[in-house]
């Protein structure tokens, strides 16, 4: 049967950060087993789920709070603070709350009636390949990167679906499969975010309704089948905006969280080699009070975003174009500058920072991986950017 919509969904946005802060010192011990499990614990993700940290972008009507994207945010940095592999699959997941309110209702229902708290997983590669049949498409293919998969009950899969008239071009869509419908490889042995579980995912032929798929065109057009349910301003926002921020805003939380380490370590060390102070070194001070202007920066920038853009929807005013492309770069640049500012803390660390339990190392590598990945990088999306400044037509779509 439907799950009854929770019975605090009056709650506020401070309250669900004021949750997700409650939990950093629990995510800071279980940090290690995360790691090597190579996948978060499920105790974390019930105790996610029971502070309703999964709904913060869900529809209402699915008992979720429906709430502005500045407090999911607001929640994924705080839970990076304790572990960013936490952090990061809570990104990915919790945004496809956002997303599934996009689909067809058909869809939804198929995912929420009977427990509206089903998690979803994804990978975005345009790897599947897919036959045409009656009333969809058969599927198949293998896509890696699926962070969190293992407490998901369905998938997100990337398509580009060839065109039905020779010389169209091809369309991207997001295929929605259960877990039925697919099997995970284990291939997930990396240097940093090993507790993100980001396994392979297989498909071998499975029937797909065309209602479960739902078209990149109509995210950035704003025309997405979900809208006729769904139509709170919350639902407006392009796909491509609200998603990059999802796999690089937790860099911020973890580097505010290696910066306090970092702080913490330096109050009472003493150099073995001269005696001297780290807390009376300039050159720590410095490094210390720049990390920490820039992780404001970098959160005041994203928050100013998302503020901006909610209110244009509010008003029923359709997002500039150069906007959405200036956002994008900015999403893009904050990995980027969170790996440059955690190089320097793991440096001025000294030897205390390179040992395996060394929560900077941890912080370290994690926000080096986060940077690997495709929506962070910036060199590619600041050309784009540059390019439109200078009179050249945008080559970006995913806004």
């Amino acid at each position: 049967m439907r799950s009854e919509p929770l019975s605090d969904q009056t709650v506020t946005g401070e309250e669900l950060v004021a949750r997700a802060r409650a939990l950093i010192p629990q995510l800071r011990e279980r940090a290690p087993r995360a790691e090597r499990e190579r996948r978060v614990p499920a105790e974390t993700i019930a105790d996610m789920q029971a502070a309703g940290l999964f709904r913060v972008l869900q529809p209402k009507r699915w008992g979720g709070y429906q709430l502005d994207p500045q407090v999911f945010f607001e929640v994924q940095m705080a839970l990076a603070e304790g572990c960013m592999s936490t952090a990061w699959i809570y990104g990915v997941i919790a945004v496809h709350n956002w997303q599934l309110a996009l689909f067809d209702e058909r869809a939804q229902n198929e995912v929420w009636e009977e427990d509206s708290a089903t998690l979803i997983s994804s990978s975005y590669m345009p790897k599947g390949r897919i036959e045409r049949v009656d009333g969809g498409f058969k599927l198949s293919g293998r896509w890696g990167f699926s962070s969190g998969v293992d407490h998901c009950d369905w998938a997100f899969l990337g398509v580009l679906v060839p065109p039905i008239e020779a010389g169209g071009a091809p369309e991207y869509r997001t295929f929605l499969v259960p877990r039925g419908d697919f099997r995970t490889e284990d291939v997930w042995h990396t240097v940093g975010l090993k507790g993100t579980g980001s396994q392979d995912v297989v498909v071998e032929g499975a029937f797909v309704p065309d209602y479960r798929t739902h078209k990149s065109s109509d995210g950035f057009a704003g025309t997405s089948p979900g809208l006729v349910l769904n139509d709170a301003p919350l639902y407006q926002l392009p796909f491509g905006q609200i998603f990059v921020r999802a796999v690089s805003t937790a860099s911020i939380g973890a580097l505010q969280g290696a910066l306090t380490s970092f702080v913490e370590a330096g109050k009472g060390r003493v150099s073995v080699n001269d005696g001297s102070r780290t807390a009376e070194d300039p050159t720590a001070q410095k490094l210390a009070a720049e990390t920490s202007l820039a992780i404001d920066e970098m959160r005041t920038m994203l928050l100013r975003n998302f503020a901006s853009m909610m209110a244009s929807l509010r008003a029923g005013e359709p997002l500039k174009l150069l906007d959405r492309i200036h956002y994008r770069v900015q999403s893009a640049s904050v990995v980027d500058r969170c790996a440059q500012l955690v190089s320097r803390l793991f440096y001025s660390s000294g030897g205390h920072g390179i040992y395996l339990g060394s929560p900077l190392s941890r912080y370290f590598v994690d926000i080096h991986c986060a940077r690997t990945h495709v929506a962070n990088n910036v060199d590619k999306y600041s050309r784009n950017y540059g390019g439109v400044l200078l009179g050249r037509d945008n080559t970006d779509f995913f806004l």
